[in-house]
């Protein structure tokens, strides 16, 4: 069976079929994390696989938020957050400073697949590498009504 018949959404994703479709609001009270991966070891598919097949489960053809949870620098956070944004990142927590340092995460909406996930995770680990941070993992959530 071809990729495409398995995952119906992908022709849909490829030729523009999501045009039209209102773009998730990442401020929604009823987002639940469905899948996460803080394991550098781990590959973004084993992950994928992971939260499809967990409660609550990924629903692989809609959006989702992507969230990157990293620690750099606190004199390095300003200059990271404009990179991140010319990616369509947004700053979405900031943690207290501890010994120079803090923890942020980074989001944006997309639809997530494992090629796509991975590129994200690495260039969130170029950025941080590049501000002598570091990156803890990632996470994406869902309204808890996609993922029943």
């Amino acid at each position: 069976m071809s990729e495409a018949a398995r995952r119906p959404g992908l022709i849909r994703r490829l030729f523009g079929g999501r045009k039209g479709h209102s773009e998730l609001d990442p401020t929604r009270s009823d987002l639940v994390v469905v899948v996460s991966c803080f394991d550098d070891a781990e590959a973004c598919s084993a992950a994928l696989e992971r939260g499809v097949a967990s409660e609550p489960a990924l629903a692989v053809d809609e959006q989702v938020v992507l969230r990157h949870h990293l620690v750099l620098p606190v004199d390095s956070v300003a200059t990271a957050v404009s990179i991140a944004a010319q990616d369509h990142y947004a700053l979405a927590d900031v943690g207290e400073p501890t010994d120079g340092t803090v923890s942020l995460v980074l989001q944006r909406v997309q639809v997530l697949d494992a090629l796509h996930c991975s590129q994200e995770r690495s260039r969130m680990a170029g950025l941080a590498q590049r501000h002598d941070g570091t990156v803890l993992g990632w996470d994406a959530l869902q309204p808890a009504a996609a993922t029943e």
